[in-house]
């Protein structure tokens, strides 16, 4: 076995690799840009090399770096991980002619199977189904349109060496072809130094599912079960699970064989995955091989008791795999959410700052339940712009589904972040989401029930009254700890009254509050009650609750006269007053936000790359203003309406921060 390796990566992943490989009693060796000096990963490794500036062009994916780092670590083999170099058959010839051993499949099979074109190719000759599309290099965006036209709209229009959801844009006509060619291919040669473009037919209504694969230079090839990857935005997935709920055992096996039958066709050794697109009656055709480790590989992992991780170093090893399909037991239920520094309010743009405050839920291994964050950040930690806005994926097991999603919707109710824009209120909401509740999804499922975007949540009535008695509760807490911190009462607890007044999402509850020393009974006007119980205390910013003998988890901020709460994806002032402090709020006017409307502000911290329009010109509702950049992806900002631009206040190349106004109208 070897007794070093160098992670060709950084953030959760290369911390990921780290763990198995310490595990394993492997020493290893990180690599790191000016802009991770103090990464977590830096700090998990037994040595770290320093190989360059932030951007990744300049550090992670310039070989020549890497083979630096490698030669002066001593390492023996090198593991990847996702993204970066994992798929770069130049970068596994280099380690090759080190001497390196390449913890991943052979060089032949990632010239075969990286290059979306030339693996479409292959599959059809396998017999694999494969998506009807135009298989040959486009040469401009005169000829994208063309071949949309024949292939018929809609079309997925994607980078060849792409992968993660960049290059890749869904055109539903001309105009947008044209458009998504030019973004594809600037996207693509900015990530992978390679703008090949290629179009196939989009598949609507689709599911986007998986199938792991495990081979070993040896001849063995298994399949792995399959992972559901449909909750997707921008073609990037965001809520993963294992096994999925659309298919059967006859389509899990059909298209497991199809999976390894392709791997073993490229003499595939190493971890794979096979992903297809499936239609509504279960027809399932080929989409790409990514001859990698997957990033939700962990739900696999839950679901079947198998380090991937380990495999591929045992493989690279040499060692012939030590299960066969028969041993493969599919055993409960796994989901995976992932955690992205990025605004859902804004349109799910990136978001980059210091995380003033990082608190995953307590990782837990029990027999009927399992709870495992994959993290690369710490709390006080820097998110940078140079990099992908993932920064953990929360994964939960249960013996079923309902469990496991339910497991699920406690542990974001714990996660506490802080310092930048997140996604945890999304994917609370998606976990709560009658769809995705019953299994019904496909990969429109984010712009069909968000076609507006994400806005927060209003919760049903009966989860309001169940926060209304939990704050409550809270605010008679935090009196009490007032009154006594101020000297004024000598029977704190008697002199604070028992009527309040609680309103939230726009509702007014009335309540009563009887206390004990086990907890709080609050009375409702109608009659109801709950029993409210918790160790909470004034400052703490996250309440577990036991409400009624269930379990109630809230985030907790203050403001005048009650809490900020964030609960199951909804993030609201919940004020709680005195009846006569009540009254008087009712007389209030409500404070106007400023008018922005004839302004266009920066969604995001980003880079300008163009500005499509002039002084003077007249705009019309739609039409593209300008280009910005962020973590390595474009997004084309519109006039939201009719208009005249009278200021230009940022040009190519600025960076800017949110909110910079980059452009005003009459």
């Amino acid at each position: 076995m070897f007794n070093k390796i160098l992670i060709a990566n950084r953030g959760e992943i290369a911390c990921r690799v780290i763990k198995t490989a310490r595990k394993m009693g492997i020493a290893t060796v990180a690599i790191y840009s000016d802009a991770d000096k103090n990464a977590l990963h830096v700090k998990m490794a037994d040595e770290a090399i320093h190989i360059g500036p932030p951007p990744a062009n300049q550090s992670y994916i310039v070989i020549d770096k890497v083979m630096d780092a490698i030669k002066a670590s001593g390492a023996e083999a090198v593991h990847p991980g996702y993204g970066f170099l994992s798929e770069n058959a130049r970068f596994a010839e280099a380690l090759s002619a080190a001497g390196v051993a390449f913890i991943g499949p052979p060089v032949g099979a990632i010239e075969k199977m990286g290059d979306k074109i030339t693996s479409k190719k292959i599959a059809q000759e396998a017999g694999v189904s494969t998506v009807p599309g135009y298989m040959g290099l486009i040469a401009d965006a005169d000829e994208a349109v063309k071949i949309s036209g024949q292939i018929g709209y809609p079309v997925m229009i994607k980078a060849s060496a792409g992968g993660g959801g960049k290059g890749m844009r869904i055109a539903w006509d001309d105009a947008e072809a044209r458009e998504g060619f030019q973004s594809s291919k600037n996207e693509a040669a900015s990530s992978f130094g390679d703008d090949r473009i290629f179009i196939e037919k989009f598949v609507t209504q689709p599911r986007h599912i998986e199938i792991q694969v495990l081979c070993d230079a040896h001849g063995n090839g298994i399949y792995l079960g399959e992972r559901e990857c449909s909750i997707q935005r921008r073609n990037q997935k965001v809520v993963e699970e294992a096994p999925s709920p659309f298919l059967d055992e006859e389509t899990r096996r059909a298209m497991g064989q199809q999976a390894v039958a392709l791997a073993q066709a490229v003499d595939y050794a190493s971890a794979g995955t096979v992903e297809f697109i499936v239609d509504g009656d279960k027809n399932f055709y080929f989409l790409e091989m990514n001859t990698r480790l997957q990033v939700e590989h962990p739900v696999t992992e839950l679901i079947t008791g198998v380090d991937l991780v380990e495999q591929m170093i045992r493989v690279a090893n040499g060692e012939p795999l030590s299960i066969t399909q028969e041993d493969v037991q599919l055993n409960g239920w796994a989901i995976e959410n992932r955690l992205y520094a990025e605004d859902p309010y804004r349109g799910f743009l990136p978001s980059i700052g210091r995380l003033t405050r990082y608190r995953p839920p307590a990782e837990v291994a029990e027999a009927d339940h399992v709870v495992r964050n994959d993290t690369g950040v710490f709390e006080g930690g820097e998110i940078s712009m140079y990099y992908d806005p993932m920064i953990a994926k929360l994964c939960t097991w249960a013996p079923t589904r309902g469990e496991a999603i339910e497991r699920m919707r406690v542990a974001l109710d714990r996660f506490e972040v802080e310092g930048i824009g997140h996604n945890l209120p999304f994917l609370a909401a998606v976990m709560d989401h009658p769809k995705f509740v019953s299994g019904d999804i496909t990969t429109a499922f984010i712009a069909e029930e968000y076609p507006d975007g994400f806005h927060g949540v209003a919760l049903p009535e009966p989860e309001l009254r169940r926060i209304a008695a939990a704050t409550a509760a809270m605010h008679r807490v935090a009196e009490i700890r007032r009154a006594r911190v101020s000297g004024r009462m000598d029977n704190h607890e008697r002199k604070v009254g028992r009527d309040w007044v609680v309103t939230l999402q726009g509702v007014r509850y009335d309540v009563t509050i009887d206390a004990d020393t086990a907890g709080s009974t609050v009375t409702f006007a109608d009659g109801a009650t709950h029993r409210v119980a918790s160790a909470w205390t004034p400052g703490d910013q996250l309440a577990v609750i036991e409400l009624d003998g269930a379990p109630l988890v809230l985030k907790v901020g203050k403001i005048t006269s009650g809490f900020r709460i964030r609960s199951r994806g909804a993030d609201m002032p919940v004020h709680v007053r005195t009846p006569r402090q009540a009254q008087l709020a009712e007389l209030m006017p409500e404070k106007q936000a400023a008018d922005t409307s004839k302004m266009l502000l920066c969604p995001m911290p980003g880079l300008i790359v163009k500005v499509n329009v002039e002084v003077g010109d007249e705009v019309q509702e739609g039409q593209a203003l300008c280009t910005v950049e962020a973590m390595k992806m474009e997004n084309i900002l519109r006039a939201e309406r009719k208009g005249v631009v009278s200021r230009i206040n940022a040009g190519a190349g600025d960076s800017l921060a949110v909110d910079d106004v980059i452009m005003e109208f009459e």
